[in-house]
Parts: C-alpha cells; sequence; structure tokens
C-alpha cells in the first residue's frame, strides 16, 4: 500500500512539474508581448474538458493612471462575435425558421433585391455576399448612434456590391449586421435579448453584452492602438452599426465558457456545428473560412482546428478552439493595430496547451 501511494505521489509530482513547465512557457510567452511594447495590457488562457488550466493577465488596463489589467477586465473581443451570431442563426434553422438558401428578401422584405443572384444567408454567413466594408475611416471610426439594426442596415443596404452574391469572398463585418437583422426578424425578439437568452445564459456567459457609446463601465479596459512602434489612447468610437460582427464587451471567462458551449454542443447540434466547420468560402479562395469561423488546418483537415480573429479600436482577440482535445484558448488584448503579434502568441499558445494535453 506504501509502495502504490508512493508511486502514486511520484506520478502527481511529475504531472504537476510537467505543467507547471508549461504554464511557465505561456506566462513568458505574453509578458513579451508586453515588454516589446506591442500592446499595453491582454488577458489570456485556456482551457481542456472545460477546465480552465492557465490564465493570466499582464500590463494595463489604463496605463495612464497605471491601473493593471486583471482576469475580470472587461474588453472588446471585435469579430469574434461573428461566431457567437453565425451560432444564433444556425439555431433558427435547426427549428426550421430560416432556410440558407432562400433569398433574405424571404425574411427580409424590405431589402433591396438584385438584378441577378440574389443574397441569401448562406452568403451572408460565408462572407460571399458581395456587400462590402466600412466606405471610409468615418464609418469604421463611427460616432453616430444607430438606434436600431435596420437603421444600422440603412446605411450600406443601397450600395452596389463588389461582386454577383456566391462569385467570390470578400470578408465585411456589414454582411453579419444584416444577419443581426435577420435575427430580429425571424424570432420576434430584438438581437441583444435573443442573443442574451439562447447564447449568452446557455453557455454561462454573465460579463458579456452589447457595448453601450459613452457608457463608463467599471472594471472596463481603456482604448490604445499601436503605430509606427509607438502606443496611443485610441478615440472612442460607437459600435452601433456593426454589433453582430463586433459590438459586444465581453471577458477572458467569458470567452472560455463560449468556447466550451461549442464544444459541449449546448448551443447548437454536432451536425450544424460539423456544418458550420465545413468550407465554404468556394474552393478557388484560399481563406478557408466556414459559418461564422476560420478554419485554421490545411486539407484535407479543415475544421479540424476553428476560431476567429478580431480587432477593432482598443482590441485584438483570437479565440481557437480544438474539437478533438476539447481545448479553447483565447487572447484578448486592449490594443489595436498589433492582431498579427496577438495571433502568433495565441498560436503557441495553442501548441503549449496541446503539450499539456498530452501529458495528462
Amino acid at each position: 500500500m506504501q509502495k502504490y501511494f508512493l508511486l502514486i505521489s511520484a506520478l502527481f509530482i511529475l504531472h504537476t512539474t510537467s505543467a507547471q513547465t508549461q504554464h511557465k512557457k505561456a506566462d513568458s510567452l505574453v509578458t513579451t508581448l508586453i515588454s516589446e511594447n506591442i500592446v499595453v495590457g491582454l488577458v489570456a488562457g485556456y482551457s481542456v474538458n472545460g477546465d480552465t488550466k492557465w490564465q493570466s493577465a499582464k500590463g494595463y488596463a489604463d496605463l495612464e493612471n497605471k491601473k493593471e489589467m486583471e482576469i475580470t477586465t472587461i474588453t472588446r473581443p471585435a469579430s469574434i462575435a461573428k461566431s457567437m451570431t453565425a451560432l444564433a442563426v444556425m439555431q433558427l434553422v435547426e427549428q426550421g425558421l430560416i432556410d440558407i438558401d432562400k433569398p433574405i428578401q424571404t425574411y427580409l422584405p424590405e431589402y433591396p433585391t438584385q438584378k441577378k443572384t440574389q443574397i441569401t444567408t448562406r452568403h451572408l454567413l460565408s462572407h460571399t455576399s458581395g456587400i462590402n466594408g466600412y466606405k471610409n475611416g468615418k464609418e469604421a471610426q463611427n460616432t453616430k448612434e444607430y438606434a436600431t439594426m435596420a437603421d444600422a442596415v440603412d446605411v450600406f443596404k443601397n450600395r452596389k456590391l463588389l461582386f454577383e452574391p456566391g462569385a467570390r469572398f470578400s470578408y465585411t463585418t456589414y454582411g453579419y449586421t444584416v444577419l443581426g437583422l435577420l435575427i430580429e426578424k425571424v424570432s420576434g425578439s430584438t438581437y441583444g435579448a435573443y442573443m442574451q437568452k439562447n447564447i449568452w445564459d446557455k453557455a454561462g456567459m454573465k460579463h458579456t453584452g452589447i457595448e453601450k457609446y459613452g457608457v463608463t463601465m467599471t472594471g472596463k479596459s481603456e482604448l490604445y492602438h499601436r503605430r509606427k512602434g509607438k502606443i496611443k489612447k485610441s478615440t472612442p468610437n460607437n459600435l452601433s452599426n456593426r454589433i453582430p460582427g463586433g459590438g459586444f464587451y465581453t471577458t477572458l471567462e467569458d470567452i472560455l465558457l463560449f468556447g466550451n458551449a461549442v464544444l459541449e454542443n449546448t448551443l447548437v447540434s454536432e451536425s450544424t456545428l460539423d456544418l458550420m466547420r465545413q468550407h465554404h468560402s468556394l474552393e478557388k479562395e484560399a481563406n478557408a473560412y466556414g459559418f461564422g469561423w476560420f478554419l485554421y488546418n490545411p486539407k484535407p483537415n479543415e475544421g479540424a482546428i476553428i476560431g476567429h480573429s478580431g480587432e477593432q479600436s482598443g482590441s485584438a482577440s483570437q479565440l481557437f478552439i480544438i474539437p478533438s482535445t476539447k481545448t479553447v484558448v483565447v487572447t484578448l488584448a486592449n490594443t489595436a493595430l498589433s492582431w498579427k503579434e496577438v495571433f502568433v502568441t495565441t498560436s503557441r499558445l495553442m501548441g503549449i496547451s496541446q503539450e499539456e494535453v498530452k501529458n495528462e
């Protein structure tokens, strides 16, 4: 019995040491983003099988007042919102309320028709609708308040398309604004209420919601951007023109919870998630995008790693989800124009997380 206890103790010490080594590597990676003046502050973490293995907060949420970043600091997830919106749409598809291949005028009769091919929900989910992005910097740094989703869609709905729907891939946040309006019309609920009940509450996300312009939130990070190696404070912008594609606030814990809800099929069925993980963004394009997910593995394993990136004023974010090992990896930084470095760091964190999986 004593020998058995000693063996178990030795194995536990070996596992703990191995995990501690991985966590030190992870801490070192994210610290570099601060020490090299890439971002002002960040939170990062990963979970396996729903268990948060490592998380860290580095740098400052408020540089001017030397307020440190904390695990619970509220940040902007930017375009990670698109994955949540896509899941909300697919919930309505599962209920038979949306046919992804019917023209969107089926559900939004007021939306302008095209001369030839009509935009479908499939086109919107996969960024193949032809809808353009922001017209200029003023739209990207919007300060106008759009009271309704319909008001936000009115900004661009009559503009000429970039191409015939389904002909090409062109990433567009505005396409996801249309999906937000679609959710409202089909569900009979406001977009925010639908997301709260069917995505955030189901995933256990208590600190995620729609950002309100000019409203001060306790525990929320300030916004920064980096240009030519120098970091400055960003001018606040109003996200009401892009809520479904990038208008949320959140925390590290909530994004980890979201990733685990995806893995546990809490939000949509396994078969629906499989459909979302397929390459829908045209075979001739090298973008590898499904429905609300970037597909990070090359062929023939596209969809083995899914997730989303994001960048906007005061934010550079990255989410990776690995269904085969039930792993979620997240980095949320408060500094724009640093996404490439955040992406590389999160990729390396993903590698560390998989080493930990192997050692379990």
